[in-house]
């Protein structure tokens, strides 16, 4: 089984990235259509359209919370399992996988009761007003069902990419895009359902997905197997997946906690236009980090597996190469962003005061993300190379020394308060960007020379 995956060491580096990387970026782009055209539909509904959209973006912190907790287990353990196949360990990186996917459905059971239960509660803290509530709770109550799908459909999809399948990977998250497009508008318009429409579009999309990623994962066609004997969870390799994907569960995590932070400082300062224009900036946000984080996606297989066959040069150059076209692909869409924002604030909007409210804030919100390539290929590549510390010390600078003070102290020292909410973003960047990258040059070089000894 382990000759199937011997091409991520031997395949010309810059052509089996990109190969790798260019499906695993069209599926974030694809899976990003998950988050927004929810959005796009409902900021479009007649009359109560933006009233709506900031309800919805009201919601957005629990659904991070969802995502963050398939992270905490699947982004560890598939780096854990593409490092064994690398030391041709194929039977530890089989239990690596069938250990977390059962740790995953436990999950969901406990999330979906939490998420059920505490539903008006946690949006309220979130953000919510009178105004904006019953549409958060409609859309929240129908989505903390499909739970369980959202979970094993991104966790378990982390696995395939894990084994150089990302056209396979791809193939999940299009499947339940297509299916989101398609029945958006019928539960939204043409059933009447409104924003419930939109949730119950959504799940049912991540049903047809998750059915499609175990189909795969348990076919032939695989090189790591789900099989029942491999699902009793074994907390020795378990454990070292939950401490490497802390770092990814923190970065999820606290940007739940960042958007309660802002949406509760802008309703202070700006009231319900403030909080709509947010729940686009994050939109925009998604749009221009998704191809980055799905180009360091296809570029973890390579270093996950050359890190596990002590193959220090081909380690260095996959790190090189995604350097370069993070950072290339950054400064474009800022220049884009800077030159453009009413085109991508209109996507989102038709209503006029919210939309000229928005290209101003927006150009502020995005003035850091020329250089934020280099912020994220470093952090996941010390997710590749199972440098835990690091990533958690990276990530947590960035979010919760740097960010969230800085929301509360930017409204202190501007005049225009609200303005000064959305500055804290591109101020946290900079300074995220200079720790990283100073902490990368120390971590990575005593990495090699580990491997390399």
């Amino acid at each position: 089984m382990q000759k199937n995956s011997d091409f991520l060491g031997t395949a010309p580096l810059g052509r089996l990235m990109f190969q790798l990387a260019l499906p695993t970026i069209a599926a974030q782009l694809i899976n990003m259509l998950y988050n927004i055209v929810d959005r796009i539909y409902i900021g479009h509904m007649p009359e109560i359209g933006d009233l709506a959209l900031t309800g919805v973006g009201v919601c957005m912190p629990l659904i991070m919370v969802v995502s963050a907790f398939a992270a905490l287990i699947s982004a560890g353990g598939a780096p854990r399992a593409s490092i064994f196949l690398g030391q041709g360990d194929h039977e530890s990186a089989e239990r690596t996988m069938g250990s977390c996917f059962s740790l995953q459905v436990i999950v969901s059971v406990i999330l979906t009761v939490v998420l059920l239960l505490g539903n008006r509660f946690f949006l309220m803290a979130f953000g919510g007003s009178e105004n904006t509530i019953g549409f958060a709770t409609d859309y929240m109550g129908i989505y903390a069902l499909g739970t369980i799908f959202v979970q094993l459909t991104l966790g378990m999809n982390a696995y395939i990419t894990a084994q150089g399948f990302s056209k396979i990977s791809m193939m999940t998250v299009l499947i339940g895009a297509i299916c989101n497009i398609i029945l958006d508008p019928i539960f939204i318009f043409g059933l009447g359902l409104g924003v419930r429409g939109a949730a119950l579009a959504t799940i049912l999309s991540q049903g047809i997905s998750c059915a499609w990623v175990l189909k795969f994962l348990t076919g032939k066609k695989t090189v790591l197997r789900l099989q029942r004997s491999r699902l009793a969870i074994q907390w020795k390799l378990v454990l070292p997946c939950i401490a490497l994907g802390l770092s990814p569960f923190i970065m999820q995590v606290t940007e739940s906690l960042i958007a309660v932070c802002f949406n509760s400082s802008l309703l202070r300062y700006g009231g319900d236009v403030a909080v709509g224009a947010m729940t686009i900036l994050t939109s925009v946000m998604q749009f221009a980090m998704m191809p980055i984080q799905g180009l360091a996606q296809g570029a973890q297989p390579i270093t996950s597996y050359n890190y596990g066959a002590r193959n220090v040069d081909r380690v260095k150059k996959s790190f090189r190469l995604l350097l370069a076209t993070s950072l290339t692909y950054s400064t474009t869409i800022w220049a884009l962003i800077m030159l453009f924002p009413q085109v991508f604030a209109g996507i989102f909007t038709p209503d006029p005061v919210l939309l000229d409210f928005t290209a101003g804030a927006l150009r502020i919100y995005c003035l850091g993300l020329g250089i934020f390539g280099i912020q994220l290929a470093c952090q996941m590549t010390f997710v590749a190379i199972g440098s835990a510390l690091s990533s958690i010390l990276a990530a947590c600078m960035r979010k919760l020394v740097l960010l969230i003070p800085l929301i509360f102290i930017m409204p202190l020292l501007m005049e225009n308060k609200t303005m000064a909410v959305y500055t804290a973003e591109p101020v946290a960047d900079v300074l995220a960007v200079a720790f990283t990258a100073t902490l990368f040059a120390v971590q990575f070089k005593k990495a090699l020379k580990k491997i390399s000894e």
